[in-house]
């Protein structure tokens, strides 16, 4: 098979939408960190007092773990089960946003080597005039 025939069957899986559609949510996510961070450190202040209650508060999770401890396996495997059925459901979501950013991408693409290839083309030359010289009759001479 040649190259072009390779990427066109590559471009047109789910995988590949999906890989696309998971790039453009993380790069949604990163944006959002700046406006994380902000509210992050206008709240550390409040760190402070918290730090007082945490003996207290390690006491009552120790004591809560061992409940949790026996319910353990029968929860886990709910959530193994509710993890795969979501992973099928973001794995969907990814490749149709991934649709979404390769057809805008290719498009937007489309258009630049448009105009590229616009800009590129050379102009088309007008002939040159001809000089023409007169002819002189038959039987003379040229100097």
């Amino acid at each position: 098979m040649t190259l072009a025939t390779e990427v066109k069957k590559l471009t047109e899986s789910k995988p590949f939408y999906a890989v696309a559609g998971a790039g453009d949510f993380a790069i949604q996510k990163l944006r959002e960190i700046p406006g994380r961070l902000e509210k992050l450190q206008s709240r550390r202040g409040d760190l402070g007092q918290t730090a007082k209650d945490l003996p207290t508060k390690a006491r009552e999770y120790a004591a809560k773990a061992e409940g949790y401890a026996k319910d353990l396996p029968v929860k886990a495997k709910g959530y193994a089960d509710t993890v795969t059925v979501r992973a099928t459901e973001l794995y969907d979501e990814f490749a149709d946003r991934g649709r979404k950013v390769v057809g805008r991408v290719s498009g937007e693409a489309a258009l630049e080597l448009e105009d590229v290839s616009d800009a590129a083309k050379p102009p088309i030359a007008k002939p040159a005039p001809r000089k023409t010289t007169p002819r002189k009759p038959a039987g003379t001479k040229r100097p």
